[in-house]
């Protein structure tokens, strides 16, 4: 299978059984949005926009991570090359313990952000709820 073929899998649930780690995805996407980043709660912050659009549009954390043009990091759509780079990074086990612990709040509630050097269309439709490091969040 292709890896865009994969990605669209992942995304739209339909292969659950792939030897992509579920977690891992996760850990990758707060390390390719926020690993530069040490503002408090700047990884904690990303986690929890992906555990509420889960609950939100019922879908898996992975699934969401992996929504098309949801979280840039994967726009390129080479999951193993951006899986890898991810794992590589120092702070990779950190993301790691801030997937599989216990849920924080940092965000107020977010479901969406962004970088504070660009102005999505959809900004302005919704609620601020604060500013962590170089992204602004909102629900």
């Amino acid at each position: 299978m292709k890896t865009k073929q994969i990605l669209f899998a992942l995304a739209m649930g339909i292969v659950s059984h792939l030897s992509v780690n579920a977690s891992e995805i996760v850990a990758a996407t707060l390390i390719l949005e926020a690993g530069g980043e040490y503002a408090l709660g700047s990884m904690e912050a990303v986690n929890e926009v992906i555990r509420n659009r889960a609950a939100k549009r019922k879908l898996t954390p992975r699934q969401v991570c992996l929504q098309r043009k949801q979280f840039s990091c994967w726009n390129s759509g080479n999951i193993d090359q951006l899986l890898a780079k991810a794992k590589a990074h120092p702070r990779f086990s950190e993301a790691m313990v801030i997937v599989n612990g216990a849920a924080t709040n940092y965000t107020g509630g977010a479901d969406h952000y962004h970088a504070d050097y660009c102005n999505p269309y959809w900004a302005s439709s919704m609620e601020k709820t604060c500013v962590i490091g170089k992204h602004i969040f909102y629900k």
